[in-house]
């Protein structure tokens, strides 16, 4: 059973759509707030599927986290749900810490208390960005090993997020995955 935040935004549609089709046997979740990066029309394609569900809820929600755990038994969490945008995270800083941090943090700790330190056959994917590594410029690349050197509220709180995330891993031994993806694009 695997539990995919986010599910209704750009990347998060085209996960959900590659999960259901690598994994027709396992139970699919999409968990999402449906703000202004998510749209359900990205997934009309998916709603006949036997095996998919979709809740619309938001992450910052720690109650009903632990009863989605509860009811779906989820073995998976694939991750994406958050604010995003630069220029969005100047004008509302709040509200990216609240989602970016205190979500992630919710997520992690409704998974820990779920799995109860039996973490086998379990993953935490957390998708991030490659923001958290600074600004490039017109050459050059970002590799894991790239020093943290946020420069928004946006990617200061993708940072914290990702810290977290490690975190739960070295403190708990949460089996977690964790991606820096750069800019991605494609058909909506």
């Amino acid at each position: 059973s695997i539990l995919v935040t986010g599910g209704a935004g750009f990347i998060g549609s085209h996960v959900v759509r590659r999960l259901l089709s690598s994994y027709p046997n396992a139970q699919l979740l999409n968990l999402d707030a449906l703000t202004y990066a998510g749209n359900l029309a990205h997934l009309s394609d998916c709603d006949s599927a036997p095996n998919y569900h979709f809740v619309q809820g938001n992450i910052n929600d720690y109650i009903m986290l632990q009863k989605l755990f509860e009811a779906h038994q989820f073995d998976a969490v694939v991750h994406l749900a958050a604010e995003s945008h630069v220029d969005n995270s100047i004008k509302d800083p709040f509200g990216f810490a609240q989602t970016n941090i205190q979500g992630t943090l919710n997520l992690l700790e409704a998974a820990r208390q779920h799995w109860n330190n039996t973490t086998q056959n379990t993953r935490f994917y957390h998708i991030s960005t490659d923001e958290v590594f600074g600004s490039l410029g017109a050459e050059g690349q970002f590799t894991e090993n790239t020093p943290y050197d946020p420069r928004s509220p946006y990617s200061a709180s993708k940072a914290a997020s990702d810290h977290l995330v490690r975190a739960y891993h070295h403190t708990y031994g949460l089996p977690v995955v964790l991606s820096n993806c750069s800019n991605n694009y494609g058909p909506a």
